[in-house]
Formats: structure tokens, sequence, C-alpha cells
């Protein structure tokens, strides 16, 4: 999978179960390409949302939630996730 294609899954996912002011993802794959077992298969994505829903959750809710929701794509095309809510 394409890095636009991934960004174009998240946004779509994000947006459709979290209401959403501001969101911005990230590719920082390129910090990790010299990390053991980095095969560049996998991206390292960074997830900025300001979300007043977010905030009303704990920190592990909110995790738990983003997590749920793009399940699919931290099994086969996400390696790390990290996770920004403002």
């Amino acid at each position: 999978m394409e890095i636009n294609n991934l960004i174009s899954i998240i946004k779509e996912k994000i947006s459709n179960n979290i209401k959403c002011e501001d969101l911005k993802i990230e590719d920082k794959s390129f910090l990790h390409k010299n990390h053991k077992g980095n095969d560049g298969s996998k991206f390292h994505i960074k997830l900025t949302i300001k979300s007043n829903e977010l905030k009303n959750y704990s920190m592990i809710e909110r995790n738990k939630k983003i997590y749920k929701i793009l399940d699919a794509e931290m099994k086969n095309v996400i390696h790390s996730l990290q996770i920004l809510i403002i």
C-alpha cells in the first residue's frame, strides 16, 4: 500500500467515527528506516487530532477507540501509531 492511500483510509475512518475539529496525519516512517526488522512494508504514523469528543475520554479510552477504528490497518500496514489529542 502507498502512503497516500493509507492516509486517505485513516482520514475517512477517523472522520466517520470521531467528531474532529482538525485531523493531521503524518508519515514518520523515515525516522525508523534503519531500525532492525524494518523492511519498509509497514508505516510509522503520527495522528494529531483536535477533538472535544475525545477530550471527554481518558487516555486509555481514547487510544482503545482509535486502535479499534484502525484495527485492520494496525494488523496489516501500520507498525507504529503515535497519537496526540489536542
